[in-house]
């Protein structure tokens, strides 16, 4: 049997259920799933240097483990000295087994390494399912060595699910092993 991603696994046969009996759904269909994780980060210092795009998309690389591409700017915004066009960030899209394995690493290892970490905020929800989340330092991860590390920087992830509310999407990800902060 090919191999699976254990929170994909545990989506299919427990998570599914359980989500199906609390929202009394007809069909197995109408169950919310994630459909991907977006994970970006703005680099303000890019436009007086270069290298730092480089280094973001290496370590947005490292993190997901599918390369990252750069952003460009859409305007000319002059009191930033910005430029149409100019790369101002980074960005990676994870889907799959990929974005499976990414949220079981965020949820048990990243997560846990934050100090002071109580939970993630409930209030990122966007009133369509999707949840934003907003992490202040790259190396919480433990594929980002310290040492190399030249500026640390924050990233926002971001949960697109196919979720008709914020409460069928709070309850798909609090299930998934996301850590809500209770209010």
């Amino acid at each position: 049997m090919d191999y699976q991603p254990r929170l994909k696994k545990e989506y299919k046969e427990k998570i599914t259920k359980s989500l199906k009996e609390d929202y009394s759904y007809s069909n197995i269909m109408e169950v919310p799933r994630l459909k991907k994780i977006v994970i970006s980060r703005g680099v303000g210092g890019a436009v007086s240097d270069k290298k730092l795009i480089e280094y973001s998309v290496d370590e947005l690389t490292q993190i997901s483990g599918q390369k990252a591409v750069p952003t460009v700017s859409k305007k000319d915004v002059a009191s930033f000295k910005l430029r149409k066009g100019m790369p101002i960030g980074t960005k990676v899209t994870l889907r799959g087994d990929r974005m499976y394995e990414f949220l079981d690493r965020l949820v048990t290892v990243a997560l846990p390494r934050v100090r002071d970490f109580q939970g993630v905020k409930p209030k990122g929800f966007d009133g369509r399912g999707n949840y934003n989340l907003g992490i202040t330092e790259q190396i919480i991860f433990p594929e980002i060595d310290i040492d190399k590390v030249n500026k640390i920087g924050g990233m926002d992830i971001t949960f697109v699910t196919n979720a008709n509310t914020d409460n069928e999407a709070m309850s798909l990800l609090g299930q998934l092993g996301l850590p809500f902060k209770k209010e």
